[in-house]
């Protein structure tokens, strides 16, 4: 399904294929010879998403686009199953594997591999040819990867990256009912959305 967002219209060449039960919404650009799998769902809120050429994102994933950061997927790229993509640039030919979440502001180096149920923290960087192992965390910048039973090393790292103000706009400690009224305005926004191409 095609849908018109904030005046914005998704773009899909004729060598691009998008399944019938997939979503794109607002100023969504996908590549020559790219790939949206069922149930995907790439949704541009206030910021753009652009899927490069020969990228493949798989059944139930999630690329969304926001103002300041964009999603950014390069060349010959796969999102997996149930992968999250918020607000961040993926490289040429990255792997991202199912379940794999990246979060704003981060970026995942050329060729690098981001395994099963693996994070990539907000504002991380993670270099070229590095892997993030099957659960685990990549945060800051240049990424320090953590097992899951090193949340207290990563503690540190993960609060100076300020998820909060990245994603929410807000200092850390905001009340989260204040955090859910902003985000209910912003999201208000889809009220307005038009559906114009129904696979």
């Amino acid at each position: 399904m095609l849908i018109e967002h904030r005046g914005r219209r998704p773009f899909v060449p004729e060598s691009a294929y998008v399944a019938p039960s997939a979503t794109l919404c607002g100023a969504v650009t996908l590549g020559e010879g790219a790939r949206v799998l069922h149930g995907a769902v790439l949704t541009a809120e206030d910021g753009e998403v652009r899927i490069g050429k020969n990228a493949v994102v798989m059944e139930q994933a999630l690329v969304r686009g926001r103002a300041g950061h964009p999603a950014v997927i390069g060349d010959a790229v796969l999102i997996g199953p149930h992968a999250h993509i918020n607000g961040a640039t993926i490289e040429d030919e990255v792997f991202v594997a199912t379940g794999a979440s990246v979060f704003p502001g981060a970026v995942a180096g050329t060729r690098s591999e981001l395994r099963i149920n693996c994070v990539l923290h907000a504002n991380s960087v993670l270099p070229p040819d590095a892997v993030v192992p099957i659960g685990w965390i990549a945060a800051g910048a240049p990424a320090q990867l953590f097992s899951p039973e090193r949340h207290e090393e990563l503690q540190p790292v993960q609060m100076d990256l300020d998820f909060p103000r990245t994603v929410y706009g807000v200092e850390r400690g905001t009340p989260l009912r204040t955090i859910m009224a902003r985000q209910s305005a912003y999201y208000g926004a889809h009220l307005t959305d038009r559906v114009i191409e129904e696979s």
